[in-house]
């Protein structure tokens, strides 16, 4: 199983604002402390404020922040909210599948156990969970090094929007 680099992309973001806390965070920030895509970025950032994971706000002191505390963000619920598609085979798809032998398989309901395993696992964890590390994380991401530029992006009602600093 692998998740996709937007899934992965959605994780990275909600990480940086969990251990920003109360610090609000710009896209162009928040993609060059990862050296990712501020145009994918942007896409993610956009679907996770629709989602209600993130907040966006506009003007002086504006940007991205946690729309609830890390705490209550369960990481199985962010995977299924973030992934289109969980048909780890052929068969889990009945409208692609095209195996021959999906009546008799033993398979199916074997995988099908596996991700739900998977899920109850990723369940039982929240986004606190993940940034329990706060003060390496803080270095690796740089995050007390210097203050963003003066004009940055947030997002908007679904819109790219100029903000100052």
């Amino acid at each position: 199983m692998r998740l996709t680099v937007y899934t992965d992309y959605t994780i990275r973001l909600l990480i940086h604002l969990a251990v920003q806390g109360d610090r609000t965070s710009t896209i162009q920030e928040v993609a060059e402390r990862y050296r990712i895509s501020r145009n994918h970025l942007m896409k993610v950032a956009n679907r996770a404020v629709q989602a209600g994971y993130i907040e966006s706000t506009r003007g002086r002191g504006g940007g991205l922040r946690l729309a609830r505390p890390a705490s209550q963000i369960r990481l199985g619920k962010l995977l299924r909210a973030t992934e289109d598609d969980w048909s780890l085979v052929e068969c889990f798809d009945p409208g692609r599948n095209r195996c021959s032998i999906t009546k008799a398989c033993g398979l199916r309901p074997i995988l099908a156990e596996a991700l739900e395993a998977y899920f109850a696992v990723l369940d039982s964890y929240t986004l606190a969970d993940a940034v329990k590390q706060r003060k390496p994380l803080t270095q690796l991401l740089a995050l007390n090094g210097p203050a963003r530029k003066a004009t940055d992006s947030v997002i908007k009602g679904g819109a790219e929007r100029d903000i100052t600093s």
